[in-house]
């Protein structure tokens, strides 16, 4: 039956939704660049595992679904570490 592990997968990610709501709300400003970092690190294992979810099963729906996933992982990691770049220049000494 499909519904059963479906259900599960919508229960973990709504609850994974408010607990990094609550965590990243409770974050004081001064550890905001340390967190991105480690988000940026996170997104990287994402991209890994969206290449890896692209040479999966069904070559079509895993090659458009993975495709998509490495896109949108890229583009979460270079942005994440471009404002993570412009945060610390906020706070670098100037010349």
């Amino acid at each position: 039956m499909i519904i059963g592990p479906f259900l599960i997968g919508l229960y973990v990610f709504v609850l994974a939704t408010f607990v990094g709501f609550e965590i990243i709300n409770k974050v004081p400003s001064t550890l905001h660049t340390p967190l991105m970092s480690g988000a940026n690190a996170i997104s990287g294992i994402t991209l890994v595992g969206a290449l890896s979810i692209a040479t999966q099963a069904d070559p079509v729906t895993s090659s458009i679904l993975g495709g998509l996933a490495v896109i949108f992982a890229s583009i979460n990691v270079v942005g994440g570490f471009l404002v993570t770049d412009r945060m610390l220049k906020m706070f670098s000494k100037k010349k």
